[in-house]
């Protein structure tokens, strides 16, 4: 049996490997299953040597002299032996107990990396998420509203742009967007821009949502940050809108638009003779647009998708833009120059898929028109009408051939609003062209347009008499 003897720092530090050996050990006299292990390279540890209950040997190696004072490793030792007592294995208590330290130390870092993130980064996120579901002003306002600034203006040489008037917030970690920070920002942005900051206090809010309903953010975000009663009473409150064309001014706001651009001016006319939203009619491509069957495939943020008819004047119109953008173009100046970037623009030019394009040679669709329409408006002499004033303006209009509600709201796209309009109405196609013709021959009518001579659907076809000549 190896002798064993009361460990002292002259013996541990003056034992080696004898010569002839790999390594060499010192049995502990106080600590049982303790020594000190040095091998022919002078690498010294503490180990610790036993048995297990079952009767498998057992050796684990403490650790150096140097870092390990010989009370600590005869209290390691002992510890040890505890557990070999206790019918457990050392090395699965230690190996649980690294495998517990690794795991809290992962949660530490994930907790440190979600204290992290800023607002800006979750925006981000947020915005590629729901962007298919926006159309193209709102894109616009979420991206304006975190806008870094700097940027020199297109119509004002030597101005830089401002910040978003969100990007100052959200710069901040996601976990310091709370009802305190929003209420100090709320103060500061209605002082200044009453109406803008309620705007950006919506995108906000719609934001703040979506953090609560995505794991990644729910436990950083504040759910609450937006729902302070305080906070919602310094916001500007919306007024109401009723920006709306009246009958008598329907004939000098078709004189105007119509001396527009063609793309511009078929935009705004569908867009008072369909009364759908501006966006849905920019996102509008010609695959939506069927002349044979005279229907319109638009795409509705409310159900996804609905089709309205082709009603005769707006089939005219986008007949005639079709025939436009679907003509190829005059290469620009710089190109025409040269013969060969001119034959290689002719092959590889083709026409855009979109209705409303601003340049044809480019395919670049319609951004805004509101421009446009506002230059309209004033040459016309009339009040200032927003682009979904003329949405609005459709369904005022309509009451005029007295047009039932629910097949205005069907061609708007507005939800039904009564248990019978969502269960038991089903207007077919026909039904609702009927009646959508009637509102456009109305409306051209008190604009002094002429009309495109259609038979009206369901109208029945007038007897020929037809003159006897047998006699």
């Amino acid at each position: 049996m190896a002798k064993r003897i009361n460990f002292t720092v002259p013996r541990i530090e003056g034992f080696k490997c004898p010569n002839g050996k790999s390594q060499a050990f010192l049995w502990d006299s106080k600590a049982p299953g303790l020594a000190l292990r040095v091998t022919k390279n002078g690498a010294r540890s503490y180990v610790f040597q036993s048995r297990l209950k079952d009767g498998g040997a057992l050796r684990m190696t403490i650790g150096e002299p140097a870092s390990w004072s010989i009370p600590d490793a005869q209290a390691e030792a002992r510890k040890l032996q505890g557990l070999i007592d206790q019918g457990k294995d050392p090395r699965i208590e230690r190996a649980a107990t690294i495998a517990g330290q690794q795991a809290q130390r992962q949660v530490a870092k994930v907790e440190r990396a979600k204290r992290d993130v800023s607002g800006i980064d979750a925006w981000t996120v947020y915005v590629a998420d729901r962007h298919p579901h926006w159309g193209e002003l709102s894109r616009r306002d979420h991206q304006l509203a975190v806008a870094v600034g700097g940027v020199p203006r297109k119509r004002s040489p030597g101005v830089l742009t401002k910040p978003g008037i969100l990007r100052e917030l959200l710069a901040r970690p996601l976990t310091e967007v709370d009802a305190q920070a929003v209420e100090k920002w709320v103060k500061r942005e209605t002082a200044e821009r009453p109406v803008l900051t309620a705007r950006a206090f919506r995108l906000l809010r719609g934001f703040v949502n979506w953090c609560t309903e995505h794991d990644e953010y729910r436990s950083i975000i504040v759910p609450d940050a937006c729902k302070a009663k305080r906070v919602r009473e310094k916001l500007a409150k919306p007024a109401a809108k009723d920006d709306s064309l009246q009958r008598e001014q329907l004939k000098s706001w078709f004189a105007e638009v119509r001396k527009q651009s063609p793309a511009m001016a078929t935009y705004l006319q569908v867009l008072l003779l369909t009364g759908c939203r501006p966006g849905e009619a920019l996102d509008m491509r010609w695959v939506d647009v069927d002349f044979k069957w005279k229907s319109l495939r638009i795409r509705d943020k409310v159900e996804g998708e609905r089709t309205i008819p082709l009603t005769p004047y707006v089939a005219e119109l986008l007949r005639e833009l079709k025939q436009r953008n679907d003509r190829r173009p005059e290469p620009p100046r710089r190109i025409k120059r040269d013969a060969e970037a001119a034959a290689e623009f002719d092959k590889k030019w083709k026409p855009s898929s979109w209705v409303f394009v601003a340049r044809i040679q480019s395919g670049e669709r319609v951004k805004d028109a509101s421009h446009a329409h506002n230059r309209a408006l004033d040459a016309a002499g009339l009040p200032h009408v927003t682009l979904h004033g003329l949405r609005r303006s459709f369904g005022t209009l309509a009451e005029w051939v007295e047009a039932p509600v629910g097949i205005v709201a069907q061609l708007q796209g507005h939800k039904p609003s009564a248990i019978a309009e969502k269960h038991y109405r089903v207007r077919p196609l026909d039904l609702l062209r009927m009646w959508h013709t009637r509102i456009e021959g109305w409306i051209l009518t008190e604009a002094g347009i002429e009309q495109p001579k259609v038979q009206e659907p369901g109208a029945r076809p007038a007897l020929a008499v037809v003159p006897n000549t047998a006699a």
